[in-house]
């Protein structure tokens, strides 16, 4: 640290303190996804920062939508998915599909394992079987085996105490 006295402040997340809570989670510095899935009415898609690693062996990756979002049933049920871990230039993606996970009119739009809609330009996508979904409070946590991956150079994409910005490749 550069000499700076750093303030401190401590308390119990409680439902009093619960924009205090979803602020400090919010200083863990996050890649940003856009994870899509089809259902019988057609394609979803939405952004998230709820993305982990979590087995080499198998290969299962986690995320875990919010029960809250209108989108959160397509996701919760889907038998297959892909993950995709978006690129510093790919802000009005993650955007767009933060606000509109219906709207796929969007160029160089393919389809992958069990008609998942793939997005592309990304640093890496994960196309995924649904291997177990977990209660997780007002989320669930959705564990997909990964049956295939794509990968790109590039920078990333990050979320950050509310904000986006830019992670340089070392």
């Amino acid at each position: 640290m550069d000499g700076a006295i750093m303030s401190e402040q401590s308390f119990t997340p409680d439902a009093a303190h619960q924009r205090a809570f979803r602020d400090a989670l919010g200083r863990f510095a996050t890649g940003v996804t856009v994870v899509t899935t089809r259902t019988a009415e057609g394609a979803v898609a939405i952004t998230a920062n709820s993305f982990a690693a979590l087995s080499l062996e198998p290969p299962l990756v986690m995320w875990a939508p919010g029960r809250f979002s209108r989108r959160f049933a397509a996701f919760a049920e889907a038998e297959h998915f892909a993950i995709h871990i978006l690129a510093a230039d790919q802000l009005p993606l993650a955007q767009h599909f933060a606000a509109n996970g219906y709207d796929f009119t969007g160029p160089d739009i393919t389809e992958g394992l069990g008609n998942v809609p793939l997005l592309s330009g990304c640093l890496a996508r994960f196309e995924c079987a649904r291997h177990a979904v977990y209660p997780g409070g007002d989320h669930a946590i959705v564990v997909g085996e990964v049956l295939r991956v794509c990968t790109a150079p590039g920078a990333g994409l990050s979320f950050f105490s509310g904000g986006y910005g830019r992670i340089e490749a070392p």
